[in-house]
């Protein structure tokens, strides 16, 4: 069994340790989704029950039964089959799931409606995901069923059904260093992407050549996909936060704002630079850049362990609402403009999130309703902008249209933290010594 695995195993007994006695854990494996007509969409496993099997292929199925004298983690996956093998490729096959995964027993997911009541029976409570998809509901509720109809003949049903998603979610927080490795180099794959991109721009190109930059450079070293859809947008664009029709041309004077990471082996990463087309920016744009970078290190500085979620974010929000009053786009006191929440008009999302194998992470951002505190192994993004809408009319026209997002992936340490996505030129100088050197 490899490294890999191994400590998948050590997941799987760190979350039994954790769940009530006489328990049982449910997981399933994703659907395939369809695109359209006959055709799918390329296969990504569900990100919990690869956490806990690194199983990849789709119709299995997970339980953890902790105490099961003759085993505590059961797999049903798919048979061995030479004629689908030759149309959709290799199946691994129960016996070699038990060999490979170090899981302690496997059946045919054939059989699993035979099999799974038995499990599920004499089990006090169970834990799944509940109320995410109504087929698996369905299908637990189904299995319970089975066993209340045998209770005349003495079947015990489970009576305590759990939602698995805070144990388990809880776990997937804190990032082991093999995870960071995984990350760092998602990261870095990224970060050739976004060099790419920003090396090919220029004013008369579509935004979709410099996506194009970025998924090659993805694919070439290793990533099989983007772990989200990247966005790319020139000019008015960079103001829609979620902008992804990347079909627009870049003209002389536009920003571009790129927010692109690459998923590599399960894992996201998830950058943001914004850099001038022509390769020099204006007093305007350099302007909301360096306010926008002076927020980001701000907020950088303020992960560390012990301090609150909340504390990178309200130092870049100290930092772009002076910045703004120093500028002239925001009138008052800064601390009554804080209190007020003016510069939710140009900064109206938070600072960062959680990203590990989604790149919206799970876990819990507040406990009991305070912000929880940082610890080391958590990984945030860090990524505030400013974005002034072409409409706005409330500042001046030199303004308008000027959107900077400055976005990297930051690991909290014991000592305080480390950006894991470096690179990729930032700071003005950087980006602009940069495009002048690149060949078009």
């Amino acid at each position: 069994m490899s490294s890999k695995y191994r400590e998948m195993k050590l997941r799987r007994k760190e979350l039994m340790a954790q769940m009530e006695p006489n328990s049982i854990a449910l997981l399933a494996s994703a659907p395939p989704r369809m695109r359209n007509g006959d055709a799918e969409y390329p296969y990504r496993q569900n990100s919990d029950f690869y956490y806990l099997t690194g199983f990849t292929e789709e119709h299995a199925f997970l339980a953890l039964i902790p105490g099961r004298k003759q085993g505590e983690t059961v797999l049903f996956c798919q048979e061995k089959d030479k004629l689908k093998e030759l149309w959709t490729g290799i199946l691994m096959g129960p016996d070699a799931a038990c060999a490979e995964l170090g899981i302690d027993d496997a059946f045919p997911i054939s059989d699993i409606d035979d099999i799974l009541p038995g499990l599920i029976e004499g089990r006090d409570r169970v834990y799944y995901s509940m109320g995410k998809d109504d087929h698996f509901d369905n299908q637990v509720m189904d299995w319970v069923k089975v066993i209340r109809n045998k209770a005349k003949m003495g079947a015990h049903p489970p009576g305590e059904f759990m939602v698995l998603d805070p144990l388990l979610h809880e776990l997937r927080l804190f990032k082991s260093a093999g995870e960071i490795k995984l990350m760092e180099t998602a990261a870095k794959i990224s970060a050739q992407g976004h060099k790419r991109a920003m090396s090919c721009c220029k004013p008369g190109i579509k935004e979709y050549e410099m996506e194009a930059e970025l998924l090659y450079a993805f694919a070439r070293n290793g990533s099989r996909a983007p772990a989200y859809n990247s966005i790319v947008a020139a000019g008015d664009n960079a103001c829609i936060l979620h902008y992804n029709t990347n079909n627009a041309e870049v003209k002389e004077g536009d920003l571009i704002l790129i927010d692109a990471g690459c998923e590599y082996e399960y894992y996201a990463s998830d950058i943001t630079r914004t850099f001038p087309a022509t390769g020099k920016f204006t007093s305007e744009q350099k302007a909301i850049y360096q306010l926008v970078l002076d927020a980001q290190n701000a907020a950088i500085d303020a992960v560390a362990p012990g301090a609150s979620w909340d504390a990178p974010h309200n130092a870049s929000v100290k930092v772009i609402t002076r910045g703004l009053v120093k500028l002239g786009l925001l009138k008052g006191k800064a601390s009554e403009l804080i209190k007020a929440e003016a510069y939710r008009d140009f900064y109206m999302h938070r600072v960062g999130h959680w990203i590990g194998m989604d790149v919206h992470d799970v876990g819990d951002y507040k406990i009991d309703d305070h912000w929880r505190l940082l610890e080391p192994g958590m990984v945030t993004t860090i990524e505030p902008g400013i974005y002034i809408s072409p409409d706005n009319k409330k500042v001046e026209k030199r303004w308008r249209g000027i959107g900077v997002r400055i976005e990297d992936d930051v690991l909290v340490t014991k000592q305080g933290n480390r950006i894991l996505s470096k690179g990729i030129p930032k700071t003005v100088e950087e980006i602009e010594s940069f495009m002048s050197s690149a060949v078009h």
